[in-house]
């Protein structure tokens, strides 16, 4: 694509990373007027592109650079180089993500003030509430399409999704619906309609599903005011002798180190990606790395309480049929401490693909009770669990100094541990999941571990008091007013829901306030 900005035009706002915060925010500003040049390390895959292979979609979108873990989750152990399952594609993880689009509750904008001190978690209240974000929450859900939102109609049920409401009714369940999804559900809409493909995780060839890589990028460059340099990797983000950032270094496609210099910087590189760029941008003023006077750079992560339960029945189910994951059981996200737990859950139908079935259900196991339960695949139901994990401070992302990337860039280190109150509420829902299964006659149930989920939340969050966090409640970085955090590193915890229309609301948001401070003067 032709360049339309030089490397050395510094009244470019510079935005790293095209997914759902960064491609969001860079078609928001082109909107605005605001020229764009946004950086992506992975390739342009549009819908044509998509693979209905999930071992083959996983090598075309996954970010498999190296990285490394440790900490007593079950993820340290099974999947040591892939702490999370993202994508590297412009889009981000909005190329495959499920589409499940819902809005914080309440109480969960301010945890600490709802839940009180919970012993070893780093809990904080956000410095926004949800009366302030209403009004976003509402601009995300019509840009995205959001089923049952609006005049958008849900989407029609699958087999897995009949079960799984059969089983919540015996329960008396009563919130549970096929979702709120970012997928067209009718005729009506400028994206074509869902057509059940069931490939929801390998890209929608369809387009029905939005996606950042094929909407809003697209859009932003339809105004003449975005650039989008694919395979464009960041190594760091420059300053000048005030603090200010002064421009972004990156590695082009042929492997040349270039410098975009830059009126604003906003890093929307996820929750690894993000706090390695601020940590590997440390210098003489700033040595422990970019916005991290409070030393929370890193600190905080949290990747959502999470883990399956299938079941096997009499008949057969085929749940790969249809929207992977359209079906929601909402009644356990309350806050109800009387269950043995802070926070909630929710409970969601998930179909998975033989292959990844097989590497999910029991990582690396084998034998009679692992070929069994793969012999009654056909027969099988199956749910995903997600709750609200707790904000801890070893939780964190550190650079490696050990192991570098393909550019000799030190990788990030994800340590996580399990916090008390997430091992109590996966053993409520395990329970809960199962008894759902059996309500309708399920003839095994078993709940699996957690594996690679893609909500990479918190290490750089947003706090009211600059002590306590990274960024201030329009996503500014406390330490330098022209450096911005637009991507679920922001959040101050992580609420029950899947992150997605949060990071979307908070994009356009941030990107309104960008807007008007560039126009006063004032950045």
């Amino acid at each position: 694509m032709t360049a339309l900005y030089d490397l050395t035009d510094d009244s470019v706002v510079v935005v790293i990373g095209t997914g759902a915060g960064g491609g969001v925010l860079a078609n928001e500003l082109a909107q605005k007027g605001v020229s764009v040049v946004a950086l992506e390390a992975g390739d342009r895959h549009l819908p044509e592109d998509f693979i209905n292979d999930e071992w083959d979609s996983f090598t075309q979108l996954a970010w498999l650079d190296p990285r490394t873990t440790s900490g007593d989750w079950r993820v340290a152990k099974d999947f040591s180089g892939l702490p999370a399952w993202i994508v590297k594609s412009v889009g981000g993880t909005t190329q495959h993500w499920a589409g499940a689009s819902l809005r914080f509750q309440e109480h969960e904008w301010k945890a600490k003030t709802n839940y009180g001190d919970v012993q070893g978690a780093n809990l904080l209240d956000w410095p926004i509430d949800s009366a302030e974000m209403d009004p976003w929450y509402t601009k995300a859900e019509d840009k995205l399409g959001v089923t049952r939102t609006g005049d958008r109609p849900g989407l029609p049920g699958n087999n897995n999704y009949k079960v799984f409401e059969k089983g919540a009714k015996a329960l008396g369940y009563e919130e549970v619906h096929t979702g709120r999804m970012a997928i067209n559900s009718d005729e009506n809409r400028a994206r074509s309609m869902c057509q059940q493909t069931g490939f929801c995780f390998q890209g929608c060839k369809w387009g029905a599903k939005w996606s950042a890589g094929y909407v809003d990028i697209p859009e932003g460059e339809a105004t003449g005011n975005l650039e989008v340099r694919s395979k464009a990797h960041v190594a760091r983000i420059l300053h000048d002798d005030s603090g200010k950032v002064t421009g972004v270094e990156y590695y082009d496609a042929d492997g040349n180190l270039q410098m975009q210099k830059a009126r604003i910087v906003c890093v929307a590189g996820n929750s690894f990606e993000s706090p390695r760029m601020l940590l590997n941008s440390a210098s003489e003023m700033f040595p422990d790395g970019l916005a991290n006077s409070s030393g929370q750079v890193g600190r905080n992560y949290m990747r959502h309480m999470t883990g399956s339960v299938y079941a096997v029945f009499d008949q057969p189910v085929k749940m790969w049929r249809g929207t992977t994951m359209a079906g929601i059981i909402q009644d356990e996200s309350r806050h109800d401490p009387s269950r043995g737990f802070v926070g909630g859950y929710e409970l969601e139908t998930l179909g998975l693909g033989l292959p990844f079935m097989a590497a999910f259900l029991d990582p690396g196991g084998w034998g009679r009770e692992f070929t069994t339960a793969l012999d009654s695949y056909e027969n099988m139901a199956g749910m995903w669990i997600v709750g609200e994990d707790m904000p801890q401070e070893t939780n964190r992302v550190t650079l490696n100094m050990d192991v570098k990337d393909q550019f000799g860039i030190p990788v990030v280190n994800v340590h996580f541990d399990d916090h008390p109150n997430d091992i109590a509420m996966r053993n409520h829902a395990y329970q809960q999941g199962m008894a759902v299964y059996d309500a309708v006659g399920a003839t095994r149930t078993f709940p699996t571990p957690p594996y690679p989920s893609t909500h990479n939340l918190g290490t750089n969050r947003m706090s009211d008091d600059p002590r306590d966090g990274v960024v201030n409640k329009w996503g500014q970085t406390h330490d330098i007013a022209n450096l911005f955090i637009s991507d679920g590193s922001q959040f101050t915890t992580g609420a029950a829901e899947n992150p997605t229309l949060t990071i979307v609301a908070l994009a356009i948001r941030q990107a309104d306030h960008i807007a008007t401070e560039i126009a006063a003067g004032s950045l």
